[in-house]
């Protein structure tokens, strides 16, 4: 009996007091999916981590499911990541989310880690196996790796450091999740590799996020996005269509599940999740 994948969401901590609504109907509608967790991703200023504390607590009292912030290298001192890995230690999360993180706009220091795998190995040397930790990868390369080699070698260390699994980096070519998953045990890595998903709903910030991140789109979905222009209706079927393909054929190979960039947003994640349920259902087949 196969086990059956997981699926979890993540959503981004609300600045605004419409934001904060937008965000609660999101979750209320997503938690009913049984999901594994969700995942709340972390700010580099002070005042975006207490958002990311404050959505972290909202979630634990009243979702009924697991949560998992993100912690990043950004953070101003070793004393704040403490403080904060105590904080929701206390509250019950045991799940992390570890990641190197974007420098703010117009600095240039470091937080007090450079690197990912140096707060992965911090985190162990503190707090042990408190708690689950979650790293990212990349299928088609972080955009900073020099060569597809460094960036496999990038990884490892995040592994060896004490990492338990990671989350992708969103893709559309689905071989560049099935070639990491072969370099990766070429190089002796076996944790679970999640794939990250980003539902398609506005081609403007697709192709703005893509940019940033180093995600290709493919040329052919590309241009039928483009060709579409302000039809919204259209690019959100065509996009549901190429997103669930994609999905389609990961879970089919036995993927350990998906992880869904929400953008705080439920209509395309829910439609998305109804086309593909039958994987997340138990069955004896399974």
């Amino acid at each position: 009996m196969e086990p059956t994948p997981g699926i979890s969401f993540e959503f981004f901590p609300p600045r605004t007091a419409e934001q904060q609504l937008i965000l609660e109907s999101t979750w209320q509608k997503l938690a009913r999916l049984n999901p594994n967790y969700l995942s709340v991703t972390f700010g580099a200023g002070g005042s975006a981590q207490d958002s990311t504390l404050e959505t972290v607590d909202t979630l634990m009292d009243e979702s009924g499911v697991p949560v998992a912030p993100h912690i990043s290298c950004m953070a101003p001192s070793t004393e704040r990541i403490k403080t904060l890995l105590s904080d929701y230690q206390d509250r019950g999360v045991d799940r992390l989310v570890v990641l190197r993180g974007d420098r703010p706009e117009g600095e240039e220091t470091p937080g007090p880690f450079r690197y990912a795998n140096e707060l992965v190995k911090w985190i162990r040397q503190e707090f042990g196996d408190a708690f689950h930790i979650e790293v990212a990868c990349y299928p088609e390369f972080h955009p900073e790796s020099p060569s597809p080699e460094s960036d496999l070698r990038y990884f490892k260390q995040k592994v060896d450091a004490g990492a338990n699994g990671a989350t992708t980096q969103y893709f559309f070519n689905v071989e560049s999740y099935f070639h990491l998953l072969d370099d990766l045990e070429r190089i002796g890595v076996d944790i679970p590799i999640t794939p990250g998903i980003m539902p398609i709903t506005n081609y403007t910030q697709l192709a703005r996020f893509s940019g940033i991140c180093g995600a290709e789109i493919p040329q052919w979905i590309r241009r039928r996005l483009q060709s579409y222009g302000d039809d919204g209706a259209s690019i959100r079927e065509f996009g549901l269509e190429v997103v669930t393909n994609l999905c389609d054929r990961l879970l089919a190979a036995g993927v350990p599940g998906l992880h869904m960039y929400t953008l705080n947003r439920a209509n395309a994640t829910l439609r998305l999740y109804q086309n593909l349920k039958s994987y997340f259902e138990p069955s004896p087949s399974r």
